[in-house]
């Protein structure tokens, strides 16, 4: 407020009282109080501007005038790429993506070379071909409100690949809010969720993947179903179709699969996942009878359609501390009638029946170099062998009876692998491994001498470039 402002205010004041009855003296009078009250004012006025900080001149934020022209070009910038975003989609959207060339020597398969997008529909899926020497894209989208999107692209060595049905799609899938951020619907095509390891090679530690990753699990689901965050724990569940984008015709039973996580703390936690319901069974399809049905059915609905009965269940724990990485798994599962040998008398098709265990340990003896070790074991001697998708002798896997010896008893196997990675920088990481698998029966095939043996060694080099 101005001081005039203050004096004409005064002068109003006063024209507004009534003065009729008043003296000149008095008038005076009254007229010199206000004026004394005016002034009072102004003085307190001019003593609280006297205290408070003089505004800074042009110039004086730290700034020459050409960094505050720079500064507010960079905000107007800055403000126009988050508009731009917007508007193309791509405002909460990550892309990654890593490849692994990979270098194996398999010595019953006679064979050393790379190996680097080779398609799994020319050479089948094996242990010592399993999901290396591929190509990762994933692309992750949020939107408002949280709900969440996911595409992730693999050729020739994806899920897609690995079922049979030549996609290149690793997984498809949606995340959607029900109520709050914790509590979620998913549905879409999403890879097993089963055990301790991971199918992508910068979570995988060895290039391998153990046994009971490679022979006990499904490969991906197509369905839908929850997803539940409720302090340390996690859990899912979902409907869906085991292996497979759609069921044939006659098959209408979806699966129940779910998986559930704790941790305990920050360096340790446990989990566990099941699949109860109906997956395709090869064994209990038989292409070579006019009817397409299995072997000496007891009525026609037992083998009408390619899939049967499978339960399968898994416990697997971790610990990571500092330097170590120590990981388990056990394993349980059984499918009706895809046992690898029928009974001998009857003909009929019998249950396959299976258990595992799988541990690693891995330790950082430098702050870049890790030495790893892990050890697998599976039991599948039950009628001929039999292990979810291996419903037939495979000398490569060494699956199935000895085919000279009790076609009753199918193989044991075990795996010891040693390796040791070396991280050359945030984003690349070398491997090496060298792994021995065993059987209690001769059941790996020797390419080079056509011979059987009870086992067989595989090296291996890899390096995994990440973004």
């Amino acid at each position: 407020m101005k001081l005039s402002h203050l004096s004409a205010l005064a002068l109003a004041l006063a024209a507004a009282y009534p003065a009729q009855a008043q003296s000149n003296a008095e008038i005076l009078k009254e007229l010199q109080a206000l004026k004394n009250q005016v002034t009072a004012l102004e003085n307190k006025l001019k003593a609280q501007e006297a205290k408070a900080p003089a505004a800074p001149a042009a110039g004086q934020w730290g700034m020459t005038p050409d960094q505050a022209r720079d500064l507010n070009r960079t905000t107007m910038k800055a403000e126009a790429t988050e508009d731009a975003l917007e508007s193309q989609g791509l405002k909460m959207l990550k892309i990654s993506g890593f490849m692994d060339p990979v270098w194996l020597y398999s010595q019953r398969q006679n064979r050393a070379g790379f190996q680097f997008l080779n398609p799994v529909s020319v050479d089948g899926y094996n242990y010592d071909n399993s999901y290396f020497g591929g190509v990762y894209l994933d692309l992750q989208k949020e939107m408002e409100g949280g709900t969440k999107w996911r595409l992730t692209l693999v050729p020739n060595r994806g899920t897609g690949s690995v079922i049979g049905e030549g996609s290149i799609v690793q997984e498809a899938s949606v995340s959607i809010p029900l109520g709050d951020l914790q509590t979620r619907i998913i549905a879409g095509q999403v890879p097993d969720w089963s055990g301790y390891e991971y199918q992508q090679a910068t979570l995988n530690k060895l290039i391998t993947h153990n046994l009971l990753y490679d022979f006990t699990l499904p490969t991906l689901y197509t369905g839908a179903g929850m997803e539940y965050v409720r302090g340390k724990w996690w859990s899912r569940w979902m409907l869906a179709n085991v292996n497979t984008s759609k069921r044939n015709a006659g098959e209408r039973a979806p699966a129940f699969v779910y998986r559930v996580d704790y941790s305990r703390g920050e360096f340790q936690g446990f989990g566990f996942a099941g699949l109860h319901g109906r997956a395709a069974n090869y064994r209990a399809f038989d292409d070579s009878t006019a009817s397409g049905i299995g072997i000496n059915p007891v009525t026609l609905d037992d083998y009408r359609s390619e899939d049967t009965r499978v339960d399968l269940f898994e416990f697997d724990a971790y610990f990571i501390r500092g330097d170590w990485t120590v990981q388990g798994q056990l394993s349980y599962g059984q499918q009706k009638r895809s046992a690898i040998t029928a009974d001998p008398v009857t003909g009929d098709l019998r249950d396959a029946r299976w258990v595992g265990a799988s541990a690693l340990a891995g330790f950082k003896f430098m702050p870049r170099w890790e030495a790893v070790g892990r050890l697998d074991y599976l039991g599948n001697s039950r009628h001929g062998g039999g292990l979810l998708g291996y419903t037939a002798a495979d000398d490569r896997n060494g699956i199935g009876p000895d085919g000279a010896g009790d076609p009753e008893k199918g193989a044991n196997r075990y795996a010891l692998s040693l390796g040791m990675n070396y991280l050359y920088n945030l984003n690349t990481t070398f491997k090496a491994e060298a792994r021995l698998d065993r059987a209690n029966l001769p059941v790996f095939l020797d390419v080079k001498s056509g011979t059987y043996r009870k086992s067989n060694a595989v090296f291996g080099t890899s390096v995994v470039v990440s973004f």
